[in-house]
Formats: C-alpha cells, sequence, structure tokens
C-alpha cells in the first residue's frame, strides 16, 4: 500500500520550494492551470478524472495522488475516478495498471464513494 499523504505532502512541499525560487514562473503557471481546470465546456470534476488518467498515463505517483484528491473535492465518484483511470490503462498497458495502485490509495485516502 502506497501512502497518498505522504505524497500530496511531498508535491505540496515542492510546489512551494519552486515559488519561492521562482516566484514569477510559479505564479503564471497557477494562473494557467487554474485558468484550464475551472468549469467550462467541460466540468472541473471531469477535468480532473482527465488529469489522472494523465498522471496514470505518465506514471506520476504525485500527480494522482493530488488531482484524485483534487476530483474527490470537485463531487468525482470512486467509480468515476476509476474509469477515467482504466481508460489510461487501456493505452500505457501493464505498467499504467500498475500505477492504479496510486489512484485506489489516494481514493481510500480521501474518502472516495
Amino acid at each position: 500500500m502506497t501512502d497518498a499523504n505522504t505524497y500530496l505532502t511531498q508535491v505540496l512541499q515542492t510546489n512551494r520550494e519552486i515559488e519561492e525560487s521562482n516566484p514569477e514562473v510559479w505564479k503564471t503557471f497557477l494562473a494557467f492551470v487554474h485558468q484550464v481546470c475551472k468549469d467550462g465546456a467541460l466540468p472541473s470534476k471531469f477535468k480532473e478524472i482527465i488529469l489522472i488518467a494523465l498522471a496514470v498515463a505518465d506514471h506520476s505517483p504525485f500527480c494522482i495522488t493530488l488531482h484524485t484528491k483534487l476530483a474527490i473535492e470537485a463531487g468525482a465518484s470512486k467509480a468515476e475516478i476509476m474509469e477515467g483511470a482504466l481508460m489510461a490503462a487501456a493505452m500505457a498497458g501493464g505498467p499504467g495498471m500498475a500505477f492504479m495502485r496510486y489512484v485506489l490509495d489516494a481514493c481510500e485516502e480521501y474518502g472516495a464513494e
């Protein structure tokens, strides 16, 4: 079992350190991310599920954890999260399927129903 909170803590710490080292770049990047992640033609819940799928395909436990938490906060169910993540696993093969562990752990840690 992975430790979702450890990954979340690490990615948030990394973000803070990047912000400290180059605040203008961080501010610009964060503004872009917030703009593309907000409700639009797709609700933010679906956008977070897409980001989970991309994180599974990219094998990023940090992004998987962060975006699973954000998807749950946006109202995504475990079934929605898993279905989206499995789409990436279908394209990524065995390695993508292996990274589903992080999705399952984050769903459990952050109370996906």
